[in-house]
């Protein structure tokens, strides 16, 4: 399989060593972020906390599922995941997404996970330039990941007082709207 797939993505003149190497680096933000979110989430306490927590759950359950839609297409290529987890952490494409240093913060809370989302909308919006008219199956999983992070950021930018953006609020969690038909 990966020997098929990966020669038609060369022959269509996408940079496969590249295209692996962004995937993965993805795949580590999108399994890290998971790991920093519990530790976010968990500290989301009191009146202002419990009104993000929702949200946080949701964004933090979807990088999960992105992580896992990841994996096969990294696979179908030829690649392969780190056989070290901390190597795995120190490649991601986004900086860890660290409990601040007051947890009670809730303004600098939200900066971490906005933060952390822009980075994934940076990353993905890569890998569909690089893919777009040449490799249909990683540009539709990226397409999917992509209009989930771009929901995730503009949540907590609302949040943060930036403005309205016209997404809708948590859906049922975990839900991945866009990526669920990749992890069936």
């Amino acid at each position: 399989m990966a020997q098929v797939a990966r020669e038609v993505v060369e022959k269509a003149g996408v940079d496969v060593d590249k295209l692996l190497d962004l995937l993965i680096r993805n795949a580590s933000a999108e399994l890290t972020t998971y790991y920093y979110y519990t530790i976010l989430r968990v500290n989301l306490i009191g009146l202002q906390g419990e009104g993000l927590k929702a949200i946080a759950e949701d964004a933090r359950i979807e990088d999960r599922n992105h992580f896992e839609a990841l994996v096969p297409r990294i696979y179908e290529l030829g690649g392969k995941l780190p056989r070290n987890m901390n190597e795995f952490h120190d490649i991601s494409a986004c900086k860890p997404a660290y409990l601040p240093e007051d947890p009670t913060d809730i303004q600098a809370m939200l900066k971490v996970l906005v933060n952390a989302e822009r980075c994934a909308v940076k990353g993905y919006t890569e890998i569909c330039n690089m893919t777009a008219g040449k490799d249909h199956r990683t540009y539709d999983l990226a397409l999917a990941i992509l209009h989930e992070e771009v929901e995730h950021e503009s949540w907590f930018a609302e949040f943060l007082g930036e403005g309205p953006s016209g997404h809708g609020g948590v859906r049922r969690q975990g839900h991945s709207p866009h990526v669920s038909r990749f992890l069936t």
